[in-house]
């Protein structure tokens, strides 16, 4: 087992993996930007290291800083958490490049499954359903155009190097193939370097379904279930629960073991997340997230396995431990995204925190690096919480997320606390009935 690890993150994540460290006896080491010197888990880890001025790029995204701390202090293995770093082949080598331990995947699965393209390839052979689309990048119009053809309007064209609904643009008729294939390539170029994009058949309501999945260096692979994550907004997640309302006993067992034998073709080690589309009974692999994922405490909360924990165990070359067999799920969990942002037009709202109190109870968790009177600085990823509930069924959970929410108080910055609480008086979403879209149209009271 390690005896340090750095932790090449920052807010909540970072904290997380400094518990689950701490947990197994091991030491941590925080790195920082000047914004964020007061940080909760800059303020617990055994020693912390400033590491550049606000800007990511030239703190949490500079790898040379980053192993320049890991240089000094003497660790053994670097967790990247998600964001910034955590899916960048090139700095996973040179982790191992420098005698480190990378807490996550090989650089060679992250490459691959970074490439929208190949991973659709690799899910391909690996056995894993796909959405209807092309092989490779599209070229040209009229390659388009014949393609959206064969496959039946509509379409949608998706950047080949990135996520986050950029460079993503859809047709509905030949007309609109011209301008919707010239300005994702745009969207493309700018967000990612990258102009490529490739089509696929456009899927009118799915919901967005991901699985949980652990291999070892040993063979041994397992999935922890679903996580349905289809309450989106601009394609980012804001609200996630496990499991899925949506889908039936059947259904899970299908995908799961799906994505657990891919698991195993792949040769993937640690943790990731295969997310796929489902709709009218059929699941539609789109990519692999070869990180920890924000929403993984929900998958902790009804199955009992720290996936952080797990994360370390295996990078530090232990076994699993336990098969698909001994993997147990035990009730309904939900998380909601606390954002510092104005709960009606989504603007960031950094500021000092002034007032501070986290729910509590029976099956409540908060995970979150806030404290009363810490600054949230306006240079980073505008969450700064997760409520995370858990009850026997989804009918209980659902009673616990209303209280906890009307507990939790975040004042002197606007959050989207409001929002979650919006979200308990819809129906639909009591229900469980909604879609990838849903939740835009209920934002815009739609």
């Amino acid at each position: 087992m390690f005896e340090k690890v750095l932790i090449a993150n920052r807010g909540e994540i970072a904290l997380r993996i400094h518990r689950a460290c701490r947990e197994l006896g091991i030491r941590t080491v925080a790195v920082h930007s000047t914004a964020d010197s007061e940080a909760m888990h800059v303020r617990l880890a055994d020693e912390s290291v400033c590491i550049g001025p606000p800007s990511s790029r030239e703190s949490y995204l500079n790898p040379a800083a980053i192993l320049s701390a890991a240089t000094i202090t003497g660790v053994d293995a670097i967790h990247p958490g998600y964001g910034f770093l955590s899916e960048n082949a090139d700095f996973a080598e040179m982790v191992e490049a420098h005698g480190f331990a990378f807490i996550g995947p090989t650089p060679e699965i992250i490459r691959m499954m970074g490439d929208k393209i190949q991973a659709k390839r690799a899910a391909i052979k690996a056995g894993l359903p796909v959405v209807p689309g092309s092989d490779g990048a599209v070229r040209s119009e009229a390659e388009a155009r014949e393609l959206a053809r064969e496959f039946g309007y509509p379409i949608l064209f998706k950047a080949t190097a990135g996520g986050g609904g950029r460079g993503m643009k859809v047709a509905t008729c030949d007309e609109e193939i011209d301008e919707a294939f010239r300005t994702a390539r745009a969207e493309a170029g700018a967000a990612f370097g990258n102009p490529d994009v490739y089509m696929e058949k456009f899927l009118g309501a799915p919901r967005h379904i991901e699985i949980q999945v652990l291999g070892d260096n040993h063979g041994g692979a397992v999935h922890l279930g679903e996580r349905d994550c289809s309450l989106q907004r601009k394609h980012q997640k804001v609200l996630e629960e496990a499991r899925s309302p949506a889908l039936n006993e059947t259904e899970r067992t299908r995908i799961g073991e799906i994505a657990r034998k891919a698991v195993v073709h792949l040769g993937y080690t640690n943790a990731g997340t295969m997310e796929f589309l489902y709709e009218n009974g059929e699941f539609y692999f789109i990519e692999m997230n070869t990180r920890l994922q924000v929403e993984h405490p929900v998958t902790e909360m009804i199955t009992g396995i720290d996936l952080v924990r797990e994360q370390i165990r295996i990078a530090s070359g232990a076994p699993l431990g336990y098969t698909q067999e001994d993997i147990r799920f035990y009730g309904h969990a939900i998380e909601c995204r606390i954002n510092a942002e104005d709960p009606e037009t989504f603007a960031p709202s950094p500021g000092r925190v002034t007032d501070f109190h986290q729910p509590g109870g029976m099956g409540v968790r908060v995970d979150s690096g806030l404290y009363q009177g810490v600054r949230i600085p306006p240079y980073y990823d505008s969450m700064i919480a997760k409520l995370i509930v858990h009850g026997a069924t989804r009918n209980e959970c659902l009673m616990r997320l209303r209280c906890a929410l009307d507990e939790f108080v975040i004042e002197g910055i606007k959050t989207t606390l409001p929002l979650h609480r919006k979200l308990m008086g819809s129906p639909d979403f009591l229900d469980g009935a909604y879609d990838i879209h849903w939740l835009e149209r209920f934002v815009d009271g739609g």
